[in-house]
C-alpha cells in the first residue's frame, strides 16, 4: 500500500488503557487494532514518559489475527482478546471479515 489513508485520530490516543499503556512499556504490546488510523510509521508518541515509534501500519480482517497477534495486543490469547473487545462494545459481534488497522509500535 503506497498511500495511506487520512488520520481519523491522534497518535497520543492510540493506547489509552492504564493495563495496556504498562504492557506496552513492558515491551508485552507492541500492536494495536483500530477501526480507523491513528499514526504513520515512523511517528514517535509516548506513554507515561516512555517514547515509541510506529514501526508498521496494515489493513488487516480480523480472520487474520492469529494467537501471536493476540499476545501482541497484550492478551493471553485471541479468545481473550475477542471476549475483552465485545465486553467493551456493547452489542458488537464478533465479524471476522472487518476491516481494521493494525498499528505496529515499539519503545523508540
Amino acid at each position: 500500500m503506497s498511500e495511506l489513508p487520512p488520520k481519523t485520530c491522534g497518535l497520543d490516543r492510540l493506547v489509552r488503557n492504564p493495563k495496556m499503556i504498562a504492557a506496552s512499556i513492558a515491551g508485552i504490546k507492541t500492536q494495536q487494532r483500530r477501526d480507523g488510523v491513528y499514526g504513520y510509521p515512523g511517528e514517535q508518541f509516548e506513554l507515561e514518559g516512555t517514547r515509541f515509534v510506529m514501526t508498521a501500519l496494515e489493513r488487516k480482517r480480523l480472520a487474520d489475527m492469529t494467537e501471536s497477534d493476540a499476545r501482541s495486543e497484550g492478551y493471553p490469547d485471541l479468545e481473550a482478546y475477542k471476549q475483552i473487545i465485545l465486553s467493551m462494545h456493547a452489542g458488537m459481534e464478533w465479524d471476522p471479515e472487518a476491516l481494521v488497522w493494525v498499528h505496529h509500535y515499539q519503545k523508540a
